[in-house]
């Protein structure tokens, strides 16, 4: 007999509706009350939060990103109706949706956020590994008796409970491992629920295109497909060694996946390699002093990032893609490791200026990576006084800015770069 579960108030439905609440929104699955591994994404985050706290703005398209010459951080599922998808460049974007209401980030408030999202998955395991600000996995295994009924159940307890106090969706997939469990949580946003089982995994991967495997990118696709392979059943039916021979230890690891095999673990360890910011061009950039500038802008941002996650780290990476699509990446591994936009800025901008001059860039991006924790961080030494003040300077920034908004302690560079300034795309 398939388990049912009220998406409303968590309780067992023996009919098409919820006999406690008379909620028609039911969870069905074989294996419902089996499965402990789970991916809870918000959905639309920065659009959900801004329309959250500007009703005005509540029923119409919401574009969060930069001016003009800047890409689309994320839109509401209004826009996302009329073609406008996250990382677009904006003018295409407004020229898609012209009457969009665009709004500029503020990432100290979606961190906020995200943090208590976080804190409320906690509650329930220790076993989360965020993978951004607004998406983690979730390991539930053992925990029926402590929340006093199945994972699937808690989960929606989970999801009602973010909804009515945050005042934010969340969409979950629930499923046997990390793969199949991010996959469920996309397939019915917003405010999802979604189960993929053992008993059905292979044939619901099985016409899947190839696009939809982790890590397989569009040339990753182009390149699939011009060996023959489409859909994932394509992958299965070639088997283990037509993909090893074929495409080596990738072509093995894309057949494990067919086959609905992830052996990978939910690690809180695990969370993240690198905190990073990034900007495309709408007009590709040659200046350096222009280029500077957008850096400037894009160090704070990663330094914002690094102390939400109380994270620091000793390498520096400049990422630069050229006007012809080459990607060129300069790193820098400092003494100790780091949080500070300034020390961020002073050694991305010395690896620019190794670059030659007149070489237009249509991408520019920050990157820390070497990562330690925060506490580490920053130190400076008998010759060194000048790094502990900046440090002491920058905390104090970044603590106004999380009161009273970022606009509340804005630097002279800043300033400078204001007007059609480019924003990032999320990493």
């Amino acid at each position: 007999m398939t388990d049912a579960l009220c998406r409303d108030c968590a309780s067992v439905v023996s009919a098409e509706r919820c006999d406690a609440c008379g909620s028609d929104r039911v969870a069905r699955h074989d294996e419902l009350r089996a499965l402990s591994i789970a991916h809870l994404d918000c959905d639309a985050f920065y659009a959900q939060i801004e329309k959250r706290d500007d009703p005005s703005i509540a029923a119409k398209p919401v574009i969060v990103g930069g001016g003009h010459r800047g890409v689309v951080s994320t839109c509401c599922y209004v826009a996302r109706a009329f073609g406008v998808r996250s990382a677009m460049p904006m003018f295409k974007a407004l020229k898609l949706c012209p009457q969009a209401v665009v709004v500029k980030p503020n990432m100290a408030k979606y961190v906020a956020v995200g943090k208590q999202v976080r804190e409320a998955m906690l509650e329930l395991t220790p076993l989360v590994q965020p993978l951004s600000i607004d998406e983690a996995f979730m390991d539930l295994t053992g925990t029926e008796a402590l929340h006093c009924g199945p994972p699937a159940k808690t989960l929606i307890a989970l999801q009602n409970r973010i909804e009515a106090t945050l005042d934010i969706t969340v969409s979950i997939g629930l499923s046997f491992n990390k793969f199949l469990a991010k996959t469920a949580s996309d397939l019915d946003k917003p405010r999802g629920f979604s189960v993929i089982g053992k008993a059905d995994a292979l044939d619901f991967l099985a016409p899947r295109g190839v696009g939809t495997l982790p890590g397989v990118g569009p040339a990753g696709v182009a390149s699939l497909e011009r060996a023959g392979f489409r859909r994932i059943g394509d992958i299965r039916t070639a088997g283990i060694k037509a993909m090893i021979a074929k495409f080596g230890d990738w072509g093995m690891h894309l057949y494990r996946l067919s086959i609905a095999d992830d052996p990978r673990v939910v690690d809180p360890e695990g969370e993240r390699k690198s905190v990073s910011a990034e900007t495309t061009f709408f007009a590709d950039v040659a200046d350096h002093a222009a280029l500077e500038d957008i850096l400037w802008s894009l160090c704070e941002k990663v330094s914002m990032r690094a102390r939400a996650g109380e994270t620091a780290g000793r390498s520096i990476t400049l990422k630069l893609r050229r006007a012809d699509f080459r990607i060129i990446t300069r790193r820098r591994t400092l003494g100790e490791p780091t949080l500070l936009a300034h020390r961020l800025f002073e050694t991305g901008r010395a690896l620019l200026a190794g670059e030659p001059p007149g070489v237009a860039y249509r991408l520019i991006g920050i990157g820390l990576s070497d990562l330690a924790d925060a506490g580490d961080a920053d130190k400076g030494d008998l010759m060194d006084t000048e790094t502990p003040r900046r440090a002491a300077a920058e905390a104090a920034i970044a603590k106004a800015r999380a009161k009273f908004g970022r606009s509340a302690v804005v630097t002279g560079r800043s300033l400078k770069t204001e007007e059609g300034k480019d924003d990032p795309k999320p990493s």
